[in-house]
């Protein structure tokens, strides 16, 4: 059996979690928009949608999709009008991204861009994935323009006693089984597991501030099984 970077008890840390992350989306991408659909019964559409309402810019603007993945937020926003610019460190990833946007492969926490170069910036589940959020929140706010905005979204933990105790049943114990069905067993043991890299979400605002995003507010999607935050670039 070949071992798997990631497929270990003790979630990893620093460039070691870099190199996992790489590896299993690169390793998950060829089936990853199918399992996303089945494990969420269609609910991720609704998210991103939603993301790019509150995004809240207008028609024209160029907004950066970070960690993009195949692209499905990249539709979302050249729907809404926008010009969309998908980054990601999984080359397999961009290769599997049907929305016709421009890609770069890139390490999101050093983007190959100038300062305040772009009017927003979006990134769809995968604050976790990332070596250091605070690094990362500051490289939004170097990028994005004043007056610029971020949608970031992720999964969320239910506030609901019943309903997050149900969301860890689903999440621990049936979408590994999905994923092991349908794609990598592996990869989605790992991404339930993944939610423990999260700060709390007051925690998170705070971040969001303190980098340079005065406004960032928290919201709870679908009873916290997602949240998404929202800020301005002050």
């Amino acid at each position: 059996m070949v071992e798997r970077s990631w497929d270990t008890e003790q979630l990893p840390e620093g460039e070691q979690k870099v190199e996992a992350v790489r590896e299993m989306f690169d390793a998950i991408a060829p089936r990853y928009d199918m399992v996303n659909r089945i494990m969420t019964f269609r609910l991720d559409v609704r998210w991103r949608r939603t993301a790019v309402k509150l995004l809240a810019l207008p028609a024209g603007s160029t907004v950066i999709d970070l960690a993009a993945g195949t692209g499905d937020l990249c539709v979302d926003l050249s729907r809404a009008g926008m010009q969309p610019i998908s980054f990601d460190l999984s080359f397999g990833m961009l290769a599997a991204d049907r929305s016709g946007s421009p890609r770069v492969q890139a390490d999101i926490l050093r983007l190959p861009l100038a300062d305040h170069s772009v009017d927003g910036a979006t990134c769809g589940f995968a604050l976790r994935n990332l070596r250091e959020l605070p690094a990362f929140f500051a490289e939004l706010a170097r990028v994005v323009r004043p007056g610029g905005r971020i949608a970031l979204l992720d999964v969320g933990i239910p506030h609901n006693r019943v309903v997050r105790w149900g969301n860890n049943i689903y999440f621990g114990k049936v979408v590994p089984r999905i994923g092991a069905l349908l794609s990598d067993g592996a990869a989605y043991r790992y991404l339930p597991k993944s939610v423990a890299y999260l700060p709390p979400a007051d925690e998170m605002v705070r971040m969001l501030r303190a980098a340079g995003f005065p406004d960032a507010v928290h919201r709870q999607l679908s009873g916290g099984l997602t949240q998404l935050m929202v800020g301005t670039r002050g």
